[in-house]
C-alpha cells in the first residue's frame, strides 16, 4: 500500500508539473542559442507578449504584464539603455524600520508620506532591461492583466534569458 501511494504521489506531481508553464519556462530558457546574429526585442502590449529575435529568428517568447490605466507603457522604437541584474525601484516599495520590519507596504515614495524612523526600500525588479528612462523589462509579477507602473513583467527564467542575450544597444520595439 505505501509503495502504491508513493507511486500515485509522483504521478501527480509530474502530471502538475508538465502542465506548469513555470517549468516550461525554465527549460526553454535555459536551451542553447542555435542562432547568432545581433539580438532585437519586440513588445506587444496587445498581445501582452514579448518576443526574442536573434539575426531575424524567433529564439524566445514570454507572457507579459505591461503599464495599467494612468501607467501606460510607452510604445515605439527603443534600445537597451541599461543593464542591471539586481535593480531595484527608486519610486516604489516599502518604508522599512532598521530591523527590516515593513512599517507601510506598496508606496510611492513621492506620494506616500515617510514614517518616522523609517527608509524606503525599493521593489526588486532582477534582470532590469532598461529601454527608456524609468522603463524596462524586468522579472515580475504576472496577474495576466496590464498591471504594473509601465515596466514589462516577465517570468523569472524568461527575463534572465532575454537580458542574457540583449546588450547594450539592443533594438527594442513596443507595440501598441
Amino acid at each position: 500500500m505505501n509503495r502504491l501511494s508513493q507511486f500515485c504521489a509522483f504521478c501527480t506531481i509530474l502530471m502538475i508539473l508538465s502542465g506548469c508553464s513555470t517549468v516550461t519556462d525554465l527549460i526553454t530558457s535555459n536551451l542553447p542559442a542555435s542562432r547568432s546574429g545581433r539580438p532585437s526585442i519586440i513588445v506587444s502590449l496587445r498581445e501582452q507578449q514579448a518576443y526574442l529575435y536573434r539575426g531575424g529568428y524567433r529564439m524566445a517568447s514570454s507572457r507579459i504584464s505591461s503599464g495599467r490605466e494612468g501607467y501606460r507603457t510607452p510604445t515605439g522604437h527603443f534600445q537597451v539603455i541599461r543593464k542591471d541584474e539586481h535593480h531595484r525601484s527608486s519610486l516604489y516599495g516599502d518604508y522599512v524600520d532598521d530591523s527590516g520590519q515593513v512599517l507601510k507596504a506598496n508606496v510611492d515614495s513621492r506620494r506616500d508620506p515617510q514614517p518616522s524612523h523609517s527608509h524606503f526600500v525599493g521593489t526588486s525588479m532582477p534582470y532590469f532591461l532598461e529601454f527608456s528612462p524609468g522603463y524596462g523589462l524586468h522579472q515580475g509579477y504576472l496577474p495576466g492583466v496590464p498591471a504594473s507602473h509601465g515596466c514589462v513583467r516577465m517570468p523569472y527564467w524568461k527575463a534572465r534569458q532575454f537580458y542574457n542575450i540583449a546588450h547594450i544597444g539592443t533594438p527594442v520595439e513596443v507595440k501598441p
